[in-house]
């Protein structure tokens, strides 16, 4: 066979005679994007994603269905060739009406693959749901004790029921892996020699020290308090979440490598300069450990505390008399922690002081609810007006009466006063669980927002200052949900890993498909009720710190993990036209209009057939009638509404049960093969 050269990025190539340019190309190792081409099938170029741009030729080249010339240089990411692919790739994804991901997986912060892991659950393979889950969150017994569940208000069970029990199942399955004689470790990449310091022990230094540690690094984490944790251990009550599971978690990240070094408090014990100096990248993770105060006359009174405050201290063992009566400011969970535990502190009388309505309050709704079991008071439409003391002591709180008024920037109404109307309360002590801030102490090297928060890339967690990082609730926006701290410190963890090594710090939101679904949509699904969660009796639970509740029974959360729809596409792991479309980072809002028309069948028997997918590759087709010789399938439709259809349906599910070649080489995740 005649040989011939060509170029392609300035890599002379060896090639035959009536070849391809993407076939030598590919032979070479050089990847050109196409979705149509298969080597066993006859040319065709239907998919426009393989252009290249060949110099001396004014027009671009379709690679697949160009043969290469002696001596063409060919440039495969040149900017018109690059302009041109991701026009036909934002083309092809707004007529793609499927979801890359589910959307609990899109509402999680840590963009866990919660889809993934209930599988496992529902298989019975709890050792690999933590594998997944892992890869995500290092702490999954402990998050999904007190993790809101953002992902449990985007599941689409809830359109059919109610959505999945996704927090607890993620303790399930933790909770038996870790009481295993086999638990679950990760594998750990080659010593880089590299050494990372990370300033603060809470669930975003922990998380990026986690994944920092795989990736081979030397990582040490400092933490002021006596124990690793933060706020997740000085936070978070007992009752929520047990100590002991915490403490095996943080164990196993420790079996890691990782080197925790407690009681050592920045500035006083060893200085921010000469940790930088020490280490070739710092992450500083601090947390926000000061309450915010109330803002009224009577703050400074003895018996005034600070909803953070009180928990740390009942946490570290030092119960504080706060008397019989006790009023906690504040709707969010940090209330509903600070009044459920001045219960459990021995406090007779515990109000709850919340300038909205219950249905504004931030707080989960099944926290007020147990709260109000255990028998604390809510005064909502109240706001203390005054703290009332006696000899410098708090002895009372005047409110003032509250009303719901316009919307604020929220979107929440604003809460307004009604002129006159006062309500006072008798009180021992009161506790402001209204926010909590960022305590920079030691820190002033760095730069810091308005809010006295450190000011951090959002896109890549990197300070003003070269190699030091920020994550957590010390950054920008400030406190928020433990979940959103983890997903800072992988996102941290990313990019010290990519200082360290050199690599781009350029971490662009990825773009993925999402389908609209309607109850409509789903009203042939049979129903099947969320399990429910038992709990110790109220009158029991008020009176210690024991865990609240009972945990699933396995056959609860097998059956509970089985209700996932499984939302997201099963070949997204496979799909060459999403990993295209993130390559050149699509747009494809901007060619919105009429769709084609999306539906799903089974008339190829084991093989469903997702049209809303079908991007009209026709490699399916050809395949089909190429390579396997059946032809079962064909185009049907003249112009835009083409669609693909089975043309001998009779025979289809005899002939395909036995091949399954069209499905295994579909590049979208159109074919999915049911068995």
């Amino acid at each position: 066979m005649e040989q011939i050269k060509i170029t392609v990025n300035g890599v002379e190539m060896i090639g035959e005679k009536g070849e391809t340019i993407l076939n030598i190309a590919m032979r070479n190792g050089v990847e050109i994007p196409n979705l149509c081409y298969n080597k066993n099938l006859k040319l065709y170029g239907a998919c426009g994603l393989c252009v290249v741009e060949a110099e001396g030729m004014p027009k671009l080249l379709r690679a697949c269905a160009t043969v290469a010339a002696d001596g063409m240089v060919i440039h495969t990411d040149s900017p018109k060739a690059k302009n041109a692919r991701k026009v036909a790739l934002e083309l092809l994804m707004s007529d793609h009406l499927g979801d890359c991901k589910g959307p609990c997986e899109l509402k999680c912060p840590a963009h866990t693959n919660v889809q993934g892991y209930l599988k496992e659950i529902a298989l019975g393979n709890d050792r690999e749901a933590v594998r997944i889950i892992k890869e995500k969150i290092p702490l999954p017994a402990s998050i999904g004790r007190v993790c809101p569940h953002p992902c449990e208000g985007g599941c689409r069970r809830q359109l059919v029921e109610e959505p999945l029990s996704i927090a607890y199942l993620k303790a399930f399955a933790a909770d038996r892996d870790l009481a295993s004689d086999n638990p679950y470790r990760a594998e750990i990449a080659a010593e880089t020699g590299k050494k990372v310091a990370v300033i603060g022990g809470g669930p975003a230094g922990l998380s990026a020290a986690y994944y920092l540690r795989l990736k081979g690094h030397a990582v040490t984490v400092y933490d002021a308090m006596p124990e690793m944790g933060g706020m997740l251990r000085y936070g978070i009550p007992e009752y929520r979440l047990p100590k002991a599971v915490l403490a095996k978690e943080i164990s196993a990240i420790a079996e890691t490598g990782v080197v925790m070094k407690n009681g050592v408090k920045i500035g006083k014990d060893i200085s921010f300069s000469d940790l930088r100096a020490q280490n070739d990248a710092v992450l500083v993770a601090i947390g926000a450990w000061k309450s915010s105060t109330v803002g009224c006359p009577g703050e400074d009174l003895d018996g005034v505390l600070g909803g953070i405050d009180f928990l740390r201290e009942v946490n570290m063992g030092n119960i504080p008399d706060i008397g019989k009566n006790v009023a906690v400011v504040g709707g969010g969970n940090t209330a509903m922690d600070a009044c459920r535990t001045a219960i459990r502190c021995g406090a007779e009388n515990v109000y709850v002081i919340y300038r909205r309505t219950r249905a504004e309050a931030p707080a989960e709704d099944i926290e007020i609810t147990e709260a109000i079991e255990e028998g604390v008071t809510f005064k909502f439409l109240t706001n203390p007006a005054e703290i009332i003391g006696e000899n410098g002591k708090v002895v009372a709180v005047k409110l003032q009466i509250m009303e719901l008024g316009e919307p604020d920037a929220s979107g929440r109404r604003s809460p307004v006063p009604v002129e006159g109307k006062f309500e006072t309360l008798q009180i021992d002590t009161l506790i402001s669980a209204i926010g909590q801030k960022c305590d920079p102490v030691g820190f002033s090297e760095i730069p810091l927002g308005k809010r006295g928060t450190i000011t951090a890339s959002e896109a890549n967690c990197l300070t003003e200052l070269d190699g030091v990082f920020a994550a957590g609730d010390a950054t920008n926006r400030g406190a928020s949900i433990a979940i959103d701290a983890i997903a800072e410190g992988d996102l941290a963890a990313k990019a010290i890993d990519a200082y360290l090594t050199g690599a781009p710090m350029d971490f662009p939101e990825p773009y993925y498909s999402e389908k609209t679904v309607t109850a409509e949509m789903l009203a042939d699904r049979e129903k099947a009720a969320r399990a429910v969660m038992s709990v110790k009796d109220p009158a029991v639970r008020r009176g210690n710190f024991e865990s609240v509740i009972n945990g699933f029974t396995e056959e609860q959360a097998r059956a509970e993990a089985s209700r996932c729809l499984k939302c997201g596409c099963h070949d997204f792991k496979d799909c060459k036209l999403i990993r295209y479309a993130n390559d050149v980072q699509v747009s494809p809002a901007r060619f919105g209009g009429t769709l084609h028309e999306s539906f799903t069948e089974q008339k190829l028997g084991i093989i469903e057939r997702d049209q809303g997918k079908c991007v009209l590759c026709n490699l399916c087709v050809r395949t089909c009638r190429e390579e396997v010789g059946h032809g079962l399938l064909g185009l049907v439709g003249r112009g835009f509404s083409t669609v693909i259809r089975p043309e001998f349906e009779g025979q289809a599910e005899e002939i395909c049960k036995d091949c399954r070649r069209c499905a295994e080489l579909c590049p979208t995740g159109a074919l999915k093969i049911l068995k």
